[in-house]
């Protein structure tokens, strides 16, 4: 069933858990969420960003994702990801399929992020669709998002309640350490959980963390061993991802695990049946790989058993 995202996260922040965000760019990864929510009994956000839609089309996307979600058994939501084009942003309000958008203008100036925000919730609320907001920017590199290292800034608490006053947005993106992209640090993943309980203590509205995939060291190794080359790649610990849900995160975004581990299914098949070239066969066992990682999130996030 298509759900509401505000409901999704309060029934989430009322129960301490948080709620799985999983990007998709094509069907696999669609039906790999999908089946895991269904499998696990758990709530689910499928998103799709602006890469996502530059690739697949919004159209396309958004009727895969209705008819999976009206099919499904369990609550599922449809969200815009990481909108910094307001006009796309307003496009997709317009268009009606999502259950929310975000508006990411988070590398804006503070005052020009508040009036586009209010903006986009404006024109979101009437037609009851959530807005998700960002204040405080995420480094790294994950589709057409990119902060330099050196730029990002974590999330002051203070002026997050300011934002969220200002603005009437449903849930707010914060910076506590987190990172788009593989490469997320380079030793141990570090996290300002003092940070997490102040803007949690002030704040009355479910935050969100982006830039929380782990890069599993087991979906890592396979990958590597059939020939990807992701080393260095680091992400955020299960620990850590457990207590910023227990200190008040409600959704938790991830990508980056799903890529590697369509990544190393196909390559694990295609190692394995070099005479295979049946497309849904190769495609199979990616999305097979891709909804074990997903089973395993909705575990570590608590919203297995929740739906």
């Amino acid at each position: 069933m298509l759900a509401s995202y505000t409901d999704l996260l309060r029934k989430a922040d009322k129960s301490h858990y948080a709620v799985g965000a999983f990007n998709i760019n094509n069907l696999e990864t669609l039906q790999a969420v999908v089946g895991a929510a269904e499998a696990e009994r758990s709530p689910a956000i499928v998103s799709t960003s602006e890469g996502a839609i530059s690739y697949a089309g919004l159209e396309i996307l958004s009727c895969m994702v209705a008819h999976a979600a009206g099919r499904s058994s369990v609550p599922i939501g449809f969200h815009l990801d990481h909108g910094k084009d307001p006009d796309l942003v307003l496009h997709a309000i317009k268009h009606g399929a999502y259950t929310s958008v975000m508006f990411d203008g988070s590398s804006l100036p503070y005052e020009e992020n508040v009036a586009l925000t209010r903006k986009i919730v404006k024109a979101a609320h009437p037609k009851k669709i959530a807005v998700e907001a960002e204040l405080g920017a995420i480094a790294g590199i994950e589709d057409f998002v990119s902060v330099a290292e050196r730029d990002a800034h974590f999330t002051n608490p203070a002026q997050a309640v300011e934002f969220v006053k200002a603005t009437r947005c449903d849930a707010l993106a914060i910076a506590i350490g987190t990172s788009h992209g593989a490469y997320k640090f380079k030793t141990s993943s570090q996290l300002d959980f003092k940070r997490l309980e102040e803007i949690n203590r002030l704040v009355k509205i479910p935050l969100v963390l982006h830039g929380a995939s782990g890069v599993p060291s087991s979906i890592k190794a396979v990958c590597i061993r059939y020939g990807c080359k992701i080393d260095d790649a680091r992400g955020v610990a299960d620990t850590h991802v457990r207590k910023a849900v227990s200190h008040g995160i409600c959704k938790v975004n991830i990508d980056t695990d799903l890529r590697i581990a369509f990544d190393a299914g196909l390559r694990i098949y295609l190692t394995q049946h070099p005479d295979v070239i049946d497309l849904r066969k190769i495609l199979g066992s990616a999305k097979d790989l891709m909804g074990k990682v997903v089973r395993q999130k909705m575990r570590l996030l608590g919203s297995a058993g929740r739906s």
